[in-house]
């Protein structure tokens, strides 16, 4: 990693996971795999801000530590790419247990339980699907009634904004709401 650190894939230990090797590598993995109109792709770490917001507005009584669990939720993919889910789900089990370990390791290194509870988990997918919606009618082509067959059509009176970014400022962006949710965690 930039960081110097040595992070090994296969036991992935959360000494060696830092947030600007996150929010770097987030940065430069493009939503869609880049095919998304527009002068920047849509990054990772765009989509992890705005899903851990609309998680944040949606349940107003959240913790700290579930806004940072929704911030974080995508970011295993800073070390193995963003990969469309039924690609991921045609690579199987080793697939997903190495995810699950690469996850865990991130989740501790924040001071998160390493295994995300089901509900939690459920709350974070359905914004994680929102904010798909926005993604595929804004920027990836979809109209609302195809978007509304592959992801959850928000509610109505839900609006958001894709706004793709340079590299430097979605690495900035995501560093600056990563300290703000983890201010909060520190201070509860």
């Amino acid at each position: 990693m930039l960081s110097g650190r040595r992070l090994d894939l296969l036991d992935p230990s959360p000494f060696d996971v830092e947030i600007e090797d996150i929010a770097r590598g987030l940065a430069r993995v493009a939503r869609w795999n880049g095919q998304t109109s527009g002068d920047h792709a849509f990054s990772v770490a765009e989509h992890s801000v705005v899903v851990e917001q609309l998680f944040t507005a949606l349940n107003p009584r959240c913790t700290p530590a579930e806004q940072m669990t929704a911030l974080l939720h995508d970011a295993a993919e800073y070390v193995i790419g963003d990969m469309i889910s039924p690609f991921k789900h045609a690579l199987g089990i080793d697939y997903k247990a190495f995810e699950a370990r690469l996850e865990e390791a991130i989740h501790l290194r924040y001071g998160l339980p390493p295994k995300m509870p089901p509900t939690l988990k459920k709350k974070i997918k359905q914004c994680d699907l929102y904010c798909a919606w926005f993604e595929a009618t804004q920027i990836a082509g979809f109209d609302p009634v195809e978007a509304d067959q592959f992801f959850i059509p928000p509610p109505r009176d839900l609006k958001l904004e894709i706004n793709p970014r340079p590299v430097k400022e979605a690495e900035a962006l995501m560093l600056a709401r990563f300290e703000a949710v983890n201010a909060r965690l520190q201070a509860a």
